[in-house]
């Protein structure tokens, strides 16, 4: 999945719309427009105008890497909605009080 398909795939796990994820990053729709088509590669300043909104940071390292470390909150797109985004801790058997 190249950059493009994984902002496209990063918009829609959000649910977001194009009109919704270029004024949210502050980059002009036909810039967003051109990238989720392949027509245009994102620049570093897209890339990071992006990553820099709280709804989209966690999406950072996979996009440059495709790796994603949910324990430090960074995820994929197929983590986005099934809960693995957040650390919960096992409950202890040991009664308080």
């Amino acid at each position: 999945m190249d950059v493009s398909q994984k902002i496209k795939a990063v918009r829609q796990a959000e649910k977001v719309t194009q009109q919704q994820l270029s004024d949210l990053a502050g980059i002009s729709l036909s810039t967003l427009k051109k990238i989720e088509a392949g027509y245009q590669e994102p620049s570093v300043t897209t890339l990071s105008k992006i990553t820099k909104h709280p709804s989209f940071e966690k999406y950072a390292l996979w996009l440059i890497s495709d790796k994603t470390l949910p324990e430090a909150g960074q995820i994929s797109p197929a983590l986005a909605h099934s809960g693995q985004e957040k650390e919960t801790l096992p409950h202890s058997e040991k009664k308080i009080g």
